[in-house]
């Protein structure tokens, strides 16, 4: 990309948002705009709005989402507001400006029951209000905005920022002796930092930079497969943590929100559109815990 582009990141203080705002500055090219809910609160229609008649932009990535999977489950209206209705406004937005975008979507979206790794194009099944409501908001976009626009969707997310399942593991290893970890759900961690890597990487390139593209979907986690037992094992084996972890099935730790069993996600889409490298799961989770360590210093 030779040209500056603007770049707005809604969901600033998550996740993600915070990965995207510690890499931005290797991208002196892209102006990046950083809006958390003070900002632009995506469960108001007014705030979206307003937000977008005093700012424009190249380039939106939607990183804001109701991801409290089990909240959700009561707060279905609030989850619809901002995973489906706000996501439709900003698809009518992007069109209205021309701006391009980048929305970050969900493994929910489908039933968890397949044995090999989800490709974009296989059915959907979301098995709770979280899965309905992301696909609702991919539908929006699909429907409402046919070029210029990508739907990532990723899978269990941890990163140095927020609560999310490492810090929690980290926590509890150091205050317990042993733990019981769910063995029966499979799945792929997607390290935030290589997430926002990859986004602004598509960003980047010379695919995404075209006039026009036909709005797609493509899938991304870090390489590899593990269930939330082997992801904790790994916790604590790299970080020196002595907790004994034995595995329990899914019934045995019952949630107000159905976790799908299967959730490993193809990623040789992404991978050959966008000539992405992506590392191995516990070599991003090495990096994610070194990280953390800086943070505590």
């Amino acid at each position: 990309m030779t040209n500056s582009k603007t770049i707005l990141v809604t969901g600033s203080t998550g996740q993600l948002g915070q990965s995207l705002k510690a890499i931005a500055r290797d991208y002196p090219n892209c102006e990046v705009v950083f809006a958390d809910r003070q900002q632009l609160d995506l469960s108001e229609t007014h705030s979206i709005k307003d937000f977008f008649q005093q700012n424009s932009f190249d380039i939106i990535i939607n990183c804001a989402a109701h991801t409290a999977v089990d909240k959700a489950e009561t707060e279905v209206e609030l989850a619809n507001k901002i995973n489906h209705l706000a996501v439709q406004q900003l698809a009518n937005i992007a069109k209205q400006y021309d701006s391009k975008l980048i929305h970050i979507s969900t493994d929910y979206v489908f039933n968890g029951k397949q044995c090999r790794p989800y490709i974009e194009a296989d059915d959907v099944e979301p098995q709770g209000v979280y899965g309905r409501t992301k696909l609702s908001g991919e539908q929006a976009i699909q429907n409402g905005l046919k070029t210029n626009a990508i739907i990532i969707r990723t899978s269990w997310v941890y990163s140095e920022y927020g609560n999310n399942f490492v810090k929690t593991m980290l926590k509890l290893g150091k205050a317990r002796d042993e733990i019981n970890v769910i063995f029966d759900q499979v799945g792929t961690p997607t390290y935030a930092k290589d997430l926002a890597q990859a986004i602004m990487s598509i960003v980047q390139s010379d695919h995404f930079n075209q006039v026009s593209f036909k709005t797609d979907i493509v899938h991304f986690s870090n390489e590899g497969v593990c269930s939330w037992y082997d992801f904790s094992k790994a916790i604590f084996e790299l970080n020196g943590i002595h907790c004994d972890v034995f595995p329990i099935e899914t019934k045995d730790y019952p949630t107000p929100a159905k976790r799908p069993y299967y959730s490993v996600l193809n990623k040789a889409k992404i991978k050959q559109t966008y000539n992405l490298n992506i590392p191995y799961w516990k070599d991003s989770l090495r990096q994610c815990l070194i990280g953390l360590q800086d943070l505590e210093k």
